[in-house]
């Protein structure tokens, strides 16, 4: 069956997905965070990147879809801002007058002198346009193996909304439409990756090839979902190969599409009823996972980076279920009003 045949919009596995890619992010993290590395090479590329490409190649995928089955740029902007920034704001101030101040305290230092100080409005302000620009408040976090870093995955989200402004971009000139727009933005971005690879190119190209690659990749797959076969043996075959690939300086010059392919179709593939998730947890832990584990360093010490990781998702998870049902869930409320307001309004008076 082709992936259009197999994927269900009310039946698939792709938040379930999401969410192992966030528990993914908290493993990863429980090695720098603890003062840890993984010194074979492959097996730290596997670690360190796939993760977080999976959440770019379904949003590829998610997004592009989104914009073809629903072409209006105000309906998109809205739905894109009202998924992200309210709890991305709400984590801000979190990690500015919760998160820093309790660990502060716990190092025996003073919490209400921070509080007083403009170190955590200059954290918050700083960093509410989705690019992070600060990571530290008021020069903390300090003695901990990963200083002066509360929350360093917050630095991904900025590149996410630029693959939505392409995306929205690209629909607004129509080249959506066009079956080889994307085929060819996608070659594009992995000569890029090619002359990352090979040559010093500053960090801002190098991260725009990695993020924009996989972004692209999820939506080559959208637009071809019609003539690309979806299988279990098929995502087994694409898995290997983005394991052959880790011994490549940048595995997604060959394991982009494949990776892609993977996680995209096992959610397409996967039909089970509690595996669904109408519960999105995944975002809620990817935004609060690393200063929760920040926290624990500061309390328990570092501890060996799989027991680490096992803690912080069991501590993360409850509070990524609070964000769900305090924050996102009431928002995604407004963005289905907002959407089905602006339906009533399109459609002719009789």
């Amino acid at each position: 069956m082709s992936l259009r045949q197999t994927f269900d919009h009310k039946l698939n596995a792709l938040n379930a997905i999401r969410l192992a890619m966030a528990i993914g992010v908290i493993v990863w993290h429980s090695y720098p965070l603890s003062g840890h590395d993984i010194s074979f090479a492959p097996l730290r590329q596997f670690v360190a990147d796939v993760w977080v490409d999976g959440f770019f190649a379904i949003s590829g995928f998610l997004i592009t879809s989104s914009w073809v089955r629903r072409p209006d740029m105000r309906a998109f902007v809205a739905a894109r801002a009202l998924r992200i920034l309210p709890a991305f704001y709400v984590c801000l101030i979190v990690t500015a007058f919760v998160v820093a101040p309790v660990g502060i305290a716990w190092q025996g230092g003073n919490a209400a002198a921070l509080l007083k100080s403009f170190a955590p409005f200059e954290y918050v302000s700083s960093n509410m346009a989705v690019w992070v620009f600060q990571r530290d408040i008021g020069g903390t976090p300090a003695n901990v193996p990963h200083e002066g870093t509360w929350n360093g995955s917050l630095w991904t989200l900025g590149w996410e909304a630029l693959c939505y402004v392409g995306v929205l971009v690209l629909g607004l000139a129509g080249l959506l439409r066009r079956r080889w727009v994307l085929p060819s933005t996608f070659g594009a971005v992995w000569i890029v990756l090619v002359a990352s690879a090979l040559l010093a190119l500053p960090g801002h190209l190098e991260n725009g090839a990695r993020f924009g690659i996989m972004f692209l990749a999820g939506a080559v797959i959208f637009q071809y979902q019609d003539s690309i076969r979806c299988s279990w043996a098929l995502v087994g075959a694409a898995v290997a190969i983005t394991a052959g690939s880790m011994f490549l300086t940048d595995y997604r010059l060959v394991g982009a599409i494949f990776w892609a392919y993977a996680v995209i179709c096992a959610g397409a593939l996967i039909k089970v009823e509690r595996l669904r998730l109408r519960e999105d947890l995944s975002y809620g832990a990817y935004i609060y996972a690393f200063p929760i584990q920040q926290l624990l360093v500061i309390a328990v010490g570092p501890l060996t980076p799989l027991l680490f990781a096992v803690v912080a998702t069991a501590v993360t998870l409850p509070i990524a279920a609070m964000s769900w049902f305090a924050v996102e869930k009431p928002t995604l409320r407004l963005k289905n009003r907002l959407d089905r307001e602006s339906v009533r309004n399109r459609v002719p008076s009789t």
